[in-house]
């Protein structure tokens, strides 16, 4: 549920004595838009492929016949393209990088459209938000993971990567190992997802709230200065998302590199 129909659905001010429509849990859920058999397709889900179309589109038109003087749109694809080979993939992993570039600039640019959802007129949400979508990309990169792990170290060497530290002293080696493993193995694909759930969550609450609050003190009254207080910041928290949409699509995908630049490396 958008800001917008909050608003509509509202229908009150404060000088009607009735009580502020503060937004919740319901601002996370929509109506079906069509269902096929059980599968019921909402609004984030049409996000979510307009946003993989527009990755996928973006880039075949960017690269599908370059130039070598580029276009513009080429020139933007080979900027986008460069940032995420050089400042990540290759910052971290070093030149074994080059390999996995495609698959970190495809996560990186789908989690930022996906966030930039959340702005956009007629969007006004980001499916970040919704925990599957997080989840689901935590887990590609979880796999990726554990798929590099093995097949570069082999299964003795891959377990000995996930939990094994030279060194310990053998009282300790239990304990440790028991605290790699977790860390490795259960805490990472948790933390990777819901780091971004929750900023994309909190930053869209925010927004409908101070939206929904400008709405509310909006009245002929000396209110109306509070509601222009209320408005201001719901401008200010938009333009601070931005920034915060960006940074959580560098920090997964900066993130997802660590986890394979770890993978390709020997054990501790």
């Amino acid at each position: 549920m958008s800001a917008h129909t909050l608003l509509a659905e509202a229908g009150c001010h404060i000088q009607h004595d009735c009580a502020f429509p503060a937004p919740g849990l319901n601002s996370f859920d929509f109506k079906p838009i069509f269902s096929i058999g059980s599968f019921d397709f909402t609004k984030p889900m049409l996000l979510a492929i307009i946003c993989m179309l527009l990755v996928v589109g973006f880039f075949w038109a960017a690269f599908n016949k370059p130039k070598l003087v580029p276009g513009k749109v080429q020139l933007i694809g080979e900027i986008g393209y460069t940032f995420v080979a050089r400042s990540i993939a290759r910052e971290v992993i070093g030149k074994k990088g080059d390999k996995y570039v495609p698959f970190l600039a495809s996560i990186f640019f789908f989690v930022w459209f996906m966030n930039i959802m959340s702005i956009i007129p007629a969007a006004q949400f980001p499916p970040m938000s919704r925990f599957a979508f997080p989840v689901g990309l935590a887990a590609l990169v979880f796999i990726t993971y554990m798929y590099l792990t093995f097949k570069t170290h082999g299964f003795r060497g891959g377990v000995k990567n996930l939990v094994w530290i030279d060194g310990l002293p053998k009282p300790l080696v239990p304990l440790i190992v028991l605290l790699e493993f977790i860390q490795n193995v259960i805490t990472r694909p948790f933390t990777l997802a819901v780091r971004l759930w929750a900023n994309m969550f909190a930053g869209h609450m925010l927004i409908v709230m101070f939206s929904v609050a400008t709405w509310y003190l909006l009245t002929p009254s000396l209110f109306a200065a509070v509601a222009g207080g209320s408005f201001a910041l719901a401008i200010f928290m938009t333009a601070f998302e931005l920034l915060i949409q960006f940074l959580q699509a560098y920090i997964f995908t900066l993130l997802a590199s660590i986890y394979i630049s770890g993978a390709l490396e020997e054990g501790h």
